[in-house]
């Protein structure tokens, strides 16, 4: 399966939709998204997870150039991202430390 992947900017929120696969052969599109949304210099990103069914290291290497390169200082927040797929590869890493883990998002 393919990725999808959106950003919508709100006020100073960058929120990034993922749906399908995050792997090597799609980390390039959420990496361009990424520095899309740090080039207009948000307060917060919002990662929408829940739609993401699976994300391999190239995917979690995207987040942390994210957060130590392109967003320093800035709060992400993971939203909804599935256990046994997504979710364990963030919290393997230690990565879960560096980020918000939620359910659910409201600005």
């Amino acid at each position: 399966m393919a990725l999808d992947v959106t950003l919508e900017t709100i006020d100073d929120i960058a929120k990034i939709t993922l749906a399908g696969e995050l792997d090597a052969s799609t980390a390039n599109l959420f990496k361009a998204k990424v520095e899309e949304a740090a080039d207009q210099n948000p307060k917060r990103l919002v990662l929408m997870m829940q739609d993401l069914e699976f994300m391999a290291s190239a995917g979690l290497r995207v987040l942390i150039f994210a957060k130590q390169q392109k967003l320093p200082g800035v709060d992400i927040y993971v939203v909804g991202a599935q256990k046994d797929t997504v979710l364990d590869t963030i919290k393997k890493t230690g990565f879960d430390q560096s980020v918000y883990l939620v359910d659910k998002y409201e600005a």
